[in-house]
This record gives C-alpha cells, sequence and structure tokens, in this order.
C-alpha cells in the first residue's frame, strides 16, 4: 500500500457515545477526510432484527460487515481518513450476539470465516480512538438523539454491547496507536474547553505516533 494512503484515525465506542460529531472534530482541526458510518439498510434489516433478534441477527450483520469492508476499503485509498466506527470493531456485536444466542454458533463461524477473508486485505488504522462511557450516559444521549429503532431497545442490551465494547479494547492488539478517553462529564460539542482537550489528547497521541514510526 502507498505509505501515503490509509487510515489515519478511527473513532469508536457504543452507540451514542459521541463518535460523529468528533469525527467532525478531528477533520476540522487536522484537516482529514470524514468517512462517515455506513449505514446502507434498504431491507430494514436493523429494524427487523430489534424484533426478531435470532432470526436477522445473521443477514444484518453480514450485511453491515460487507458495507463496511467497502467502506474501510475506500478509506484507504483516498488517504488521510478519519472514521466514525470501522470493520474493526464489527466482531463486538457479533461476538454478543453469539452468547447470547441471536448467532447460531454454525452462523458465527460463516461470519468469523469472511471477516478474516476481508481483513486480509486492509490495514489496521494508524490510531484508534475509543470513547468510553457509562452505560446509562449512553443511553441518556440515545434518548437525546431519538432515533426510533434505538430508543425503544431496552436498558439490558446497551449494557451488554458497553460490557463487550470495553472487553475489545481491553484486549486491542491490532496495532497502531490506542487511545482511551473517558467521555461521560464531557461535551466537546457545546463546552470549548472539551473540545480543546480532545484536541490536545490526540494530538499527543499523534506525536507519540510520529516518534515510534521515526525510530522504527
Amino acid at each position: 500500500m502507498d505509505e501515503a494512503k490509509g487510515v489515519e484515525i478511527v473513532v469508536d465506542g457504543v452507540t451514542g457515545v459521541g463518535k460523529s460529531s468528533l469525527v467532525k472534530i478531528i477533520c476540522d482541526e487536522f484537516d482529514l477526510k470524514p468517512f462517515s458510518e455506513m449505514f446502507e439498510d434498504e431491507n430494514r434489516l436493523l429494524n427487523k432484527f430489534f424484533h426478531d433478534r435470532a432470526k436477522w441477527a445473521f443477514p444484518m450483520q453480514t450485511n453491515f460487515l460487507t458495507n463496511r469492508f467497502k467502506q474501510y476499503s475506500q478509506a484507504m485509498k483516498v488517504g488521510q481518513a478519519v472514521m466514525d466506527r470501522s470493520i474493526y470493531s464489527d466482531r463486538i456485536f457479533a461476538r454478543m450476539y453469539l452468547e447470547y444466542g441471536y448467532l447460531k454458533p454454525e452462523e458465527y463461524a460463516v461470519y468469523n470465516n469472511l471477516l478474516e477473508t476481508m481483513l486480509e486485505h486492509v490495514v489496521p488504522p494508524r490510531l484508534l480512538v475509543y470513547l468510553k462511557v457509562d452505560t446509562d450516559e449512553a443511553i441518556r444521549r440515545i434518548h437525546k438523539r431519538g432515533r426510533p429503532d434505538e430508543v425503544e431497545v431496552e436498558r439490558e442490551y446497551w449494557a451488554h454491547l458497553n460490557t463487550f465494547y470495553e472487553s475489545n479494547y481491553r484486549d486491542y492488539a491490532l496495532g497502531g496507536e490506542l487511545l482511551v478517553i473517558r467521555v461521560d462529564n464531557l461535551d466537546y460539542v457545546h463546552r470549548p474547553e472539551d473540545r480543546t482537550f480532545m484536541i490536545n489528547e490526540i494530538k499527543k497521541a499523534r506525536q507519540v505516533m510520529a516518534i515510534k514510526k521515526a525510530s522504527s
């Protein structure tokens, strides 16, 4: 891959945490190219999933995985990209659905085989920013945003998903830098001091990246 190309930053975290807002801030500050989370769901699979999870988990998650692969591949070619979630966190959802019986073991095996094949054709981001938040704060933000498919979901689902996110980033081993920021009490959209804090944390992480690259 051309050294000048690739995904510079991925912002990740549980639903409602504030990924999209931070992506915009990062793009404005660092002159990077935004890639919003791809959400092509013409068959309303997400809505169907929340009404019958065991029936729709496999087609929904496979569809999301395919779209995330397409988008990540495009972002790599464009270069200097910052992404709202990516293919690298797709497995978090699949693992949760397997554990809670929404995915059958055979379905998860097929999904995982497809994922591993796709990952052979992409390179991890240089920096992954994981926004960590308490479940109740995430739910508060979800309800404030007001998307019907999300608002109707029970607290237990978001709590499980948040637990799987935290587990995933405790064991992060993709390469590149991982920056974990606790955002429960931050409002970087409306409070300038919080925006400055986020920018400075990302600047420091990128400086570490540059030092490591220079010494390698």
